[in-house]
C-alpha cells in the first residue's frame, strides 16, 4: 500500500530534478544541457551559446571539443575525442604497463559547425569535424569530416543530401526569416 505511493513520489522527484533542461553555462547564458548528460574532461570544451544537448550523451572533451553556436544534440549520442579499442588488443597487457604513445591510440579534437545538428544515438569519432548547417542522420557514425550543409547518413556516415535545398524551401515560405539565417550561413544561391 504504502510502496506503490513512495515509488510514485520518487518518479516525480526524478522527473522534476533530474531530467529538466538547465539553462546557461559560462559565458552561454542561452545554452541547454540536460543533466544527464556526461561531459569528460570539461576543461577541453569549447562550448558557444544558444546550444542545446539532450538527455543521456556522453561527450569526451579531453582532446578538445568545439561546439559552435546554435548546435543541437539530441539524446543518446557519443562523441569522442580519443580512443583505446584498437590501442588495447594490439598492445595487450603492455598497454596499462607502457607509458607515453601506444601503437593505435586514435587522439584528436572534434568541431561541430555553427547550427549543425546530430540525430539521436549517434557516434562521432575522434578527429571528426561537422560543418556548419549539416545534418547527421539519426544512428549514424561520423568520421572524417563533413562538409557545411551536408546531410550525412550511415554506418560510417555518407553524405546523402544538402540542407540548403530544405533551407531554400522553408526560406521562398517565410521570406522574413532570410537575414537571420545569412546571418551566420552566408548568402544562398
Amino acid at each position: 500500500m504504502i510502496r506503490p505511493w513512495l515509488n510514485r513520489i520518487r518518479r516525480r522527484l526524478v522527473r522534476l530534478l533530474g531530467f529538466r533542461m538547465l539553462f546557461g553555462e559560462a559565458g552561454a547564458p542561452h545554452t541547454r544541457i540536460a543533466p544527464s548528460t556526461c561531459i569528460e574532461g570539461e576543461a577541453g570544451l569549447q562550448l558557444a551559446d544558444h546550444v542545446f544537448i539532450g538527455q543521456f550523451n556522453f561527450i569526451d572533451a579531453s582532446a578538445g571539443i568545439v561546439i559552435e553556436e546554435g548546435v543541437q544534440i539530441t539524446n543518446f549520442c557519443s562523441i569522442l575525442t580519443h580512443s583505446t579499442h584498437n590501442a588495447v588488443r594490439i598492445n595487450g597487457r603492455r598497454f596499462a604497463a607502457e607509458g607515453g604513445e601506444r601503437p593505435g591510440y586514435a587522439k584528436a579534437p572534434v568541431r561541430l559547425g555553427a547550427y549543425s545538428f546530430v540525430g539521436a544515438h549517434s557516434l562521432i569519432e575522434p578527429g571528426a569535424v561537422l560543418g556548419k548547417g549539416a545534418i547527421l542522420c539519426a544512428y549514424s557514425q561520423l568520421r572524417g569530416i563533413a562538409p557545411d550543409f551536408a546531410i550525412m547518413a550511415g554506418q560510417p556516415a555518407r553524405q546523402v543530401g544538402d540542407t540548403r535545398q530544405r533551407d531554400a524551401v522553408l526560406l521562398s515560405r517565410h521570406p522574413e526569416l532570410r537575414e537571420a539565417y545569412e546571418a551566420w550561413a552566408g548568402a544562398q544561391p
